[in-house]
């Protein structure tokens, strides 16, 4: 192979990231390489890293293997091990040309490979510049990184440190580096971008930052937030969602599950009411609204009841969009400590939650139906409305803005007909 390919699992921070590592690799001249961004979230996800790696060995046996991301941060050693890895780079440290430029020799020690420094040294986030998110036609902006609470399930935090903002006016040049590339979303992420701002002089919130972006660029026509903690939502956010039309109606909230006992030993911050309260605000607010949430099957000591509350949690808040993980004790956390389920209990308590969330979602494409909407469509034949919703779009030009009319559902995307051209009005 020729050039440099990467390879990205997890979050939409870790997809911003990728750009940023494939210009600062081809900056040092980096050639005939594979990158592999890893995450950490679950033991699965670091099992499907490592099986990428060994592909992309098999596939490319001249290749330089350089394996980085949060599983690297948090696991170095486990690849460092690996043969068909000639390199381990932090999380930090992938961001920077230099590192690329200082590669070990290939045949060297599973020491020589590594580096990995210590992420929690880390106290700020430098700009980082991209002009194109490759395969994407929404453009993700990263505003902050690292993580100040200490949830009893997550690795996260000890992959990308304690929380630090990009200021402002950073985030405010890059979105004009994309809409200039023709980009018409934006979708601002972080690892808890609710905390944004703590960390900066006059402490702006994420509210404020969004309003600053739609007020200085106005050339965005969506702006979406990646994911949110509702207990931190500032009035800023409130009046975005109520009043601000080029603000998506869409919400990925960060849940967890939906038992107040539960939650209280995840050392989660907000209780189940506090959930409830936050979609019937913002429903009130923005009656078209979609949610999506993620939700932890499984947690050690939760039982048949504590599960039942977690899915009638999802029904009562009415989320659209149910991303469903089955409980993975990562090594080093206090939830790894507890007593744990039987892996078949775990799996098969979020198998039943996902069938509840798949339930949900058709019956919000079922709301959906009749309904005309403006889509992006994507590169692969599909489109997003602005609440989130998929649609298939054949025949449709990627990256264009389309008038819709919602004709009917499979129970995984909707199916659409172009909705006819308003006649002009005479000046």
């Amino acid at each position: 192979m020729s050039g440099v390919e990467v390879i990205t699992f997890g979050c939409r921070l870790n997809t911003y990231e990728s750009e940023v590592m494939r210009a600062q690799a081809e900056r040092a001249g980096l050639n005939n390489a594979v990158l592999v961004n890893t995450c950490a979230v679950t033991g699965e996800a670091v099992r499907q890293a490592r099986q990428a790696i060994r592909r992309a060995r098999r596939d490319n046996p001249h290749a330089r293997i350089i394996v980085t991301g949060c599983a690297a941060q948090t696991e170095a050693q486990v690849f460092a091990d690996m043969p068909e890895v000639d390199a381990v780079l932090g999380n930090e440290e992938k961001l920077r040309s230099a590192s690329y430029r200082a590669l070990p020799d290939f045949g060297v020690s599973a020491e020589e490979k590594l580096r990995v420094n210590d992420i929690m040294s880390v106290r700020t986030t430098a700009p980082q510049m991209v002009k194109h998110i490759d395969g994407h036609v929404r453009a993700f902006i990263q505003v902050q990184n690292g993580c100040d609470h200490r949830c009893t399930f997550c690795i996260i935090p000890y992959g990308r440190g304690n929380s630090r903002s990009v200021p402002m006016g950073a985030v405010v040049e890059q979105a004009r580096k994309l809409v200039q590339s023709g980009y018409r979303e934006i979708v601002l992420t972080g690892v808890d971008a609710t905390s944004y701002g703590a960390d900066l002089p006059g402490q702006p919130s994420l509210g404020t930052l969004a309003k600053t972006l739609l007020r200085q660029v106005p050339e965005i026509l969506r702006l979406r937030l990646s994911s949110i903690d509702g207990i931190e939502a500032d009035r800023h956010l409130w009046d975005l969602i109520a009043d601000e039309p080029r603000f998506m109606p869409h919400l990925h909230l960060s849940l967890q599950h939906g038992d107040d006992l539960i939650l209280k030993r995840m050392k989660r911050r907000h209780a189940r009411a506090d959930a409830l309260a936050f979609v019937e605000q913002a429903r009130r607010l923005r009656p078209d609204i979609a949610f999506g949430a993620d939700m932890i099957a499984g947690f050690p000591t939760e039982t048949d009841d504590m599960a039942e509350n977690a899915a009638t949690l999802a029904e009562e808040a009415g989320i659209a969009f149910l991303h469903v993980f089955p409980y993975s004790p990562r090594p080093g956390t206090p939830a790894a400590r507890m007593p744990q389920l039987d892996r078949t209990v775990v799996k098969e308590r979020a198998a039943r939650l996902r069938v509840r969330g798949e339930a949900l979602h058709r019956l919000h494409l079922d709301r959906m139906v009749g309904s005309e909407q403006t889509v992006i469509v994507e590169m692969n034949g599909m489109a997003h409305t602005e609440n989130f919703s998929l649609v298939a779009a054949p025949g449709l030009i990627p990256r264009e803005m389309q008038r819709v009319i919602i004709t009917g559902h499979n129970g995984r995307h909707l199916d659409m007909r172009v909705a006819a051209a308003q006649p002009s009005r005479a000046a």
